[in-house]
């Protein structure tokens, strides 16, 4: 006796693409965007090389932070550029030290 396969046909009702599932339109990126992108992401990749060795409670989060940037380029909204350069000194800033209270 051999062995057959059995084949299934599919629905062709359900295989079909609905109209919720058209790609959403793709946005058109200007050549300046795609510079300050490329600065950034060299800038973020720069920050978190130097901060490898660093210690302090500072450095994890500031990295995490980072890392969380460079995974999330393609979000419409990016910080400005006062909070990237925030961001990118984070590791290297000394938290403000606790006022000791008498």
């Amino acid at each position: 006796m051999s062995i057959r396969t059995k084949l299934t046909v599919r629905d062709t009702a359900s295989s079909a693409p609905s109209a919720t599932d058209k790609p959403a339109p793709r946005r058109e990126v200007s050549e300046e965007e795609r510079a300050l992108r490329k600065e950034r992401v060299a800038a973020a990749k720069d920050a978190l090389k130097r901060s490898v060795g660093l210690r302090g409670e500072q450095v994890a989060p500031a990295r995490a932070a980072i890392k969380l940037y460079l995974q999330r380029l393609n979000e419409p909204r990016q910080p400005d550029d006062a909070a990237f350069k925030a961001l990118i000194e984070g590791p290297f800033q000394a938290p403000p030290r606790k006022r000791e209270r008498r």
